[in-house]
């Protein structure tokens, strides 16, 4: 059986201290970088899974709002709820 080997990039602590834009870059670039403690990896360093212009679904507030408060308005529902709750 063989065994691909793919170079991983590493970076040391210092070097992540010291010029942590480079070590960024890499991994800018889709590479997942090591950190090294002396030679003992302590950390890894990999690009988001999402993609990067991926939009996420926010929740409607407004409807949320509307079933909770009714047709009042909101800013006034709401001031309403915290005079009635003790904190």
């Amino acid at each position: 059986m063989y065994h691909i080997l793919c170079h991983m990039k590493t970076a040391t602590i210092r070097q992540v201290r010291h010029d942590f834009s480079t070590v960024l870059a890499w991994v800018a670039k889709g590479e997942e970088v090591t950190v090294l403690n002396r030679i003992h990896p302590v950390a890894r360093i990999c690009p988001p899974r999402l993609q990067p212009h991926a939009k996420c679904k926010m929740p409607d507030f407004a409807k949320r709002a509307k079933a909770i408060f009714g047709n009042k308005i909101i800013p006034n529902a709401v001031l309403q709820e915290r005079e009635k709750s003790k904190w």
